[in-house]
């Protein structure tokens, strides 16, 4: 048997605002089930869904979404003004860049800017 990723779900207090908030960067029309449950369904991607818990969150993600938006500078800025904010500056390594951020309800992601592969530059 091989199983196949029906959704990724966030828990969180508000899924209405987060299902808007993911769905300006990622495409897809909010749905809300109902006041505990909704969803986006961007395009090319697993459903992404957001249902109501009654604690809130309280230690770094151990799972977080990587966001290839072409460029940082400017999708950091849009998150940003959506609601998200920053963690720290842009990020350089060989691997390429990267900027972390925290949704609305403190979810971290991360736009990402891949290095060329080797002899690409």
């Amino acid at each position: 048997m091989r199983a196949h990723i029906d959704e990724i779900v966030f828990d969180c207090a508000d899924p209405g605002t987060l299902a808007r908030f993911w769905s300006t960067l990622l495409g897809g029309s909010p749905v809300e089930r109902d006041p505990d449950w909704s969803y986006i369904d961007p395009p090319g991607f697993a459903r992404i869904a957001f249902q109501r818990v009654p604690e809130g969150k309280t230690a770094k993600n151990r799972l977080h979404l990587d966001l290839d938006a072409g460029d940082i500078g400017t999708a950091t800025a849009e998150a940003v003004r959506l609601g998200a904010s920053r963690v720290g500056g842009i990020v350089s390594q060989k691997a390429g860049d990267f900027q972390v951020l925290l949704d609305p309800e403190g979810n971290e992601f991360c736009f990402v800017q891949p290095a060329p592969p080797d002899g690409q530059d």
